[in-house]
Parts: C-alpha cells; structure tokens; sequence
C-alpha cells in the first residue's frame, strides 16, 4: 500500500499518536507524516504510506498556511498554551501598532527557534532539554514568510493571524517576537495550519470519519493520493514498460529527446532539485531520480 493521505489532525493528538491511529486503521506496515503538528494544534497533517515515505522530505519542505492567535501580556515557556507562565507585561498592543509591525516579519527573517523544539542540541531534542530544566541556547536561523496578515482582533487580550511560510518556521516564534516588537508578551492560544504544498483543507479528512471506515478498507485505500502528489515542484517523465524494469534493477535508462525537452521547460527552479525528476509509468510512480546527459539515474526507486 503507498500513497498519501491528507488528514485533518484533532486537537490534543500528537503527531506520532496520528500515525499510529492510521497505521493501525489501514493495518499498515510503514507509515510516516509529512510535518510535525503540536497537541495543540489542529489541521492539516500529511500521511505517508509504503514508498510515499521516501518522499516525505518534499512535504515538510513545502510551504504552509497558518492562522493562529496571540493572547498578550503572559509569555510562556513553550510560546503555547501548554507552557508554564514565564513573563507578564500591562501592554496590550492596538489594531494599528499591529499592522505597523507585521511587515517586519515579512521576507527571508532570522528567527530563532523555541527550546519546546524537535531540533537536536548534541544529539538530543531540545525540548526534551528544555522539560528537563537543561540551560542551553538554539541560534537563529533563516527562513521566509511570504505573507502575514491581521485576521481580527479578537479582544483586547488577543488577535488573530494568518501567516504563509516556507520550511523551517516556527509560528510559535513569530508570537514570541511579535509580542516583544510591540512592547509586550504572549502566547499561542489557537494554532491551524491549513495547507501543506497541495494538501489542504478541501482535500482533508478526519479521523473520525476515517474510523467510520474502518471495516471498509476498500473505501479507506480509494482516499489515498499517488506517491507523487507531495512532489509538486518536480517534473514527471514518461517511461516504457521495459525502461521501469531496468529502473528496477537500479540501472539507468536513456531518455527521449523530447521527455528531456519536457523536462527542462519543467523542471524544478530549486537549485537543490533541479536535475531532479520522477519515471512514470502510465499512471504508476516508478522512481525518483536524476537527469543528466538525457539519461535518468534512479535515486528512489518507489517499486518493483
């Protein structure tokens, strides 16, 4: 079984405790998430199935739709509701001070990520420093934010925001910042994510009612998506029969000068992918590989 499933993750559910509720319900034998979501934190979770895990890099790369709240004047150890009180501040920030700040967060930013982290300090995941009272610091680091909006103002205490980032950003660091840019505090109080790439919420599903499904297993393996579906930005070419049994044997294959010519007017404009492309046939994914000289040298190879 291999594909993708797009799932609309609930509250209080941690991202390893949805992949076990699928990898249970589809009774399957490998499964991982395309980015990880806080407990806290709903919307869409990516889930890979079978070969879809060698593709998984490709879904946390991708860039993603937030929208969130801040309640002002406490800061927390975790930037969520889940941390201990850390801080306090009388400041509650007005609509226009708002928006006057919200396009410094705009661009390629340097943000320094929160100890409440999956990132490794020596070999350890900080937050597991973090619960253990560790003194340790992360380094700031650059990622992008393509846009950023004021949704409402939902009290004096709290607003609410929309945000379009790319890999590596840490909303719950955006309300950290924000709230120190306007001479106070907060925390995340509702944390969404909406899309990942193209998974999003029109193409979601949740667990509940994929549970409904659970005797239906025909029904539950139509939901899947291909294996490609999580590499947008890399080009398909098409390949014979005979060339997906080369491929298989790991060998590479030549290509026809005008799957080559299909390929570079396609191909991807990340300069890490850029050689990169994915060996079809029909409508099977056959591997992943690279494009040089009009040959395809597998990298991946999704079956066989």
């Amino acid at each position: 079984m291999n594909g993708w499933l797009c799932l609309d993750k609930p509250l209080e559910m941690t991202s390893t405790q949805a992949v076990s509720a699928l990898k249970r319900l589809f009774n399957a034998a490998k499964v991982g998430h395309g980015g990880t979501l806080d407990p806290l934190a709903t919307g869409i979770l990516p889930i890979a199935f079978g070969n879809a895990t060698k593709t998984v890099s490709w879904a946390m790369d991708a860039d993603k739709d937030y929208n969130f709240t801040i309640e002002w004047g406490i800061a927390t150890a975790s930037y969520d509701a889940e941390g201990v009180e850390i801080a306090r501040s009388d400041v509650r920030p007005t609509k226009d001070a708002i928006l006057a700040a919200l396009p410094a967060f705009i661009g390629e930013i340097e943000q320094v990520p929160p100890k409440f982290s999956a990132i490794k300090v020596d070999g350890k995941r900080a937050y597991d420093l973090a619960r253990d009272g560790e003194d340790f610091e992360l380094e700031g680091r650059a990622v992008t934010v393509h846009d950023a909006g004021l949704v409402e103002i939902v009290s004096e205490n709290a607003a609410t925001f929309r945000v379009r980032s790319g890999k590596g950003f840490y909303v719950r660091a955006m309300a950290r910042d924000l709230a120190h840019a306007l001479g106070t505090e907060g925390h995340i109080t509702m944390l969404r994510r909406a899309r990942v790439g193209v998974f999003n919420e029109e193409n979601a599903v949740t667990l509940a009612e994929l549970e409904a499904l659970a005797e239906d297993k025909p029904a539950l393996f139509e939901l899947l998506a291909p294996i490609e579906t999580a590499l947008e930005t890399i080009p398909l070419v098409d390949i014979s029969p005979d060339d997906a049994a080369q491929i298989f044997n790991g060998q590479p294959i030549m290509l026809l000068p005008h799957i080559v010519e299909h390929w570079k007017d396609n191909r991807s404009t990340n300069p890490d992918d850029d050689r990169l492309a994915v060996a079809m046939n029909g409508d099977q994914a056959i591997a992943m590989g690279e494009v040089r000289a009009g040959r395809f040298q597998p990298v991946k190879v999704f079956a066989g």
